[in-house]
């Protein structure tokens, strides 16, 4: 029999056999997994592809707000209406219907297309602008992109939803100023902005706990940084559920956000309001002022002024001049307002003065001095000539206006603000301590008693920012010395033309041997002038010790904290230091300071106040600064208060100063004002 006829069908058949059994195991394989992922692991599954859609949005926390000591509103919160573009509805139109939509509610809005367009845009992806022109939030919750809307606009795109699809009208909180008393304190407050990106990432790094969020505001000065945790709250949590494209398609569940804390401030708004008047008062005032040695016109350029609670280090008033509106922060600031706020044309609004100014404190530093000379072994009973100059070397260092009084001890000396009786103490221990030694380790007993009583470092003050002033003595010069030595050496031995006699002059020594702590520098620093330099606040805090019997306290802007919960947190005072001078020493300064009012330098201020009920006791300073006018201090205590007040460029510290401090007592222990008569003695 042929069988080749039968081989090709037979091999045909088994093809079809094999291939039928292949694609039955296949299908059986295929079948048997989509059970299993259907039916034994569709749990799993379907929780993954739900995670994979659902999208965390924050509900932002109501800032705390931060009150006076009475419970005056400072910073509050406010409603106002704002647009905000849902970028997610936005996305489902063709680009340009987006456009479209966008120019459609600029013009509504009053704004440029392109403006609009980069606050919806995140910050980041390509084409955005930077901080805070782009949005740094979620792309899931709605972008706001104009504010304080009249309800006339907001009821526009709330009614032509067919004009603004994703274009919504809503109600969100805003920082607000109430200005109890017409008070300003922008420096105290501070103010908020947006966190970066950088700043995120920073936190990340370092590990901190309640880092912020992207889109949240944070303190950037005064209290609202110092404080930026307490206040900010915890944010709730919305869980939104988007589609595959990104759109939102629902609210899985939410949680409410826990209001930041009450800041309860040691600021008084009625004193507060008076200070910064008072303090403006003086500026203007001495701007009509001339001087009488130039002739010309007094800057007064800016000026700081501390009210400070002696017995505690609580900061009752704190002003700064000139100062800025902290409300210009809301909503976003422009460029132009900011580069107005670090304007030197403007003064630089942005710089505390009562923190930051660093200034020689002129014969406000006499009382250290006598605290210091008293330890190193003069007495009450010492008698030292009050002469019109002191000289040192081939150099005469004269009185302020060249006043004599003859032989008088340290209570006239400080009434009387007399330098030269200083310069012969400072001459003295300079001579016993080592004159002209090169050792930056020599003994000074000013400069201990400096350091003692807190300066050339921080209070301590619960503020950012702070400036640490600085005690010009031995290390210090050497380190300066050693700093400019090159530029100064360069400059006298090739000075440029227009190069003053006195700098060429200064170059040529400084280069040889400017590192020498020399007769000049202590006789100077007796006096609060020279290189050492201090600010307000640690004046203010130097005398709060003279008036409580030695203790140097941190000054403190807030005194408690409230809670969601309404608990309420006190914070208590903090002793830095308590002064190494004997009771005595302090109640003999004490005295002397009291005749500065009642017979020295401030007391043609001071005539008609009530001093035999309420004895205030003064110190006037004023302070010669190289190629600029006088700086004009004023330093004085009572038994509860101690008020501070510096204006740059202003000329003395009593003609300057003097009818504003008297008015700012006169509001603390509310006495009626009497117009002081009497023509300026002096300094």
């Amino acid at each position: 029999m042929n069988w080749d006829g039968f081989e090709a069908p037979l091999k045909a058949r088994l093809r079809l056999m094999v291939i039928g059994v292949l694609v039955f195991s296949l299908l059986c394989t295929l079948f048997a997994r989509l059970w299993y992922m259907q039916v034994m692991s569709s749990a799993d599954y379907s929780q993954a592809a739900t995670a994979q859609h659902i999208r965390q949005v924050l509900i932002p926390a109501p800032r705390g707000t931060i009150v006076d000591s009475q419970g005056r509103t400072l910073v509050g919160n406010r409603v106002s209406l704002l647009i905000t573009v849902d970028r997610s509805v936005l996305a489902k139109l063709p680009q340009t219907q987006q456009n479209v939509v966008l120019a459609r509610l600029a013009k509504v809005l009053g704004q440029k297309p392109a403006d609009l367009k980069a606050r919806t845009m995140l910050c980041g992806e390509p084409g955005a602008s930077k901080p805070p022109a782009c949005w740094n939030g979620t792309p899931y919750q709605p972008i706001p992109v104009a504010k304080d809307v009249s309800e006339q606009v907001a009821i526009e795109v709330m009614e032509r939803r067919e004009d603004f699809p994703g274009i919504s009208a809503d109600s969100q909180t805003l920082r607000a100023y109430p200005e109890p008393y017409k008070v300003n304190a922008a420096h105290i407050l501070g103010y908020l902005s947006p966190i970066t990106t950088e700043e995120l990432d920073e936190m990340d790094k370092a590990g901190q706990d309640s880092v912020p969020h992207r889109s949240d505001l944070v303190g950037r000065a005064g209290i609202e940084r110092s404080y930026d945790k307490l206040l900010r709250g915890t944010p709730g949590q919305k869980d939104v559920i988007v589609d595959a494209v990104g759109y939102t398609t629902g609210i899985q569940k939410q949680t409410a956000p826990v209001p930041g804390a009450t800041l309860v401030s040691t600021i008084d708004a009625r004193i507060q309001a008076s200070v910064e008047a008072q303090l403006k008062n003086a500026i203007m005032t001495a701007r009509k002022q001339t001087d009488p040695v130039t002739h010309r016109k007094y800057v007064a350029d800016s000026g700081a002024a501390v009210v400070m609670d002696t017995k505690t280090g609580r900061v009752v008033a704190m002003a700064s001049y000139p100062t800025y509106d902290p409300g210009v922060w809301v909503g976003g600031i422009s460029q132009r307002e900011l580069d107005a706020l670090y304007s030197a044309k403007s003064g630089t609004p942005l710089v505390s003065r009562a923190l930051q100014a660093q200034l020689a404190p002129g014969s406000t530093f006499k009382p250290i001095t006598t605290a210091a000379a008293m330890g190193a072994g003069y007495s009450p009973k010492t008698r030292l000539d009050c002469s019109s100059y002191f000289e040192v070397g081939n150099r005469r260092f004269k009185n302020y206006e060249s006043a004599s009084y003859g032989m008088i001890g340290f209570d006239q000396a400080l009434a009387l603000s007399c330098d030269t009786f200083f310069y012969r103490i400072a001459y003295a221990l300079w001579l016993k301590e080592g004159g002209n030694s090169s050792d930056i380790s020599t003994r000074d007993p000013l400069v201990e008693m400096a350091q003692k009583f807190g300066l050339g470092t921080p209070t301590g003050v619960d503020l950012p920012g702070e400036a640490s002033g600085r005690i010009a003595d031995r290390k210090w010069k050497k380190t300066y010395y050693d700093s400019q030595k090159d530029y100064y050496c360069k400059l006298a031995s090739n000075p440029p033309a227009g190069t003053s006699a006195f700098l060429k002059q200064f170059s040529r020594e400084f280069c040889v041997d400017g590192y020498k702590y020399r007769a000049g520098d202590a006789v100077n620093f007796a006096i609060g002038q020279g290189d050492t330099i201090v600010t307000p606040l640690q004046l203010a805090a130097v005398y709060s010790a003279l008036s409580n019997g030695g203790t140097l306290y941190e000054p403190r802007v807030v005194q408690s904290w409230i809670g969601a919960n309404g608990k309420s947190h006190q914070i208590k005072p903090t002793a830095k230091a308590k002064l190494p001078v004997p009771a005595n020493t302090l109640r003999y300064i004490d005295s002397a300071l009291k005749q500065t009012t009642l017979t020295g330098t401030a007391a043609w201020k001071f005539q008609g106040f009530p001093l035999a009920q309420i004895p205030i006791r003064a110190k006037t300073g004023t302070a010669e600064v190289y190629g600029k006018q006088t700086t004009s201090w004023l330093a004085s205590y009572s038994d509860r208060y101690a008020v501070v007040m510096m204006i740059s460029q202003a000329g003395t510290g009593s003609g300057a100063g003097g009818d504003a401090v008297r008015k700012i007592y006169e509001t603390l222990y509310n006495i009626k004002p009497t117009p002081p008569p009497g023509k300026q003695p002096g300094q």
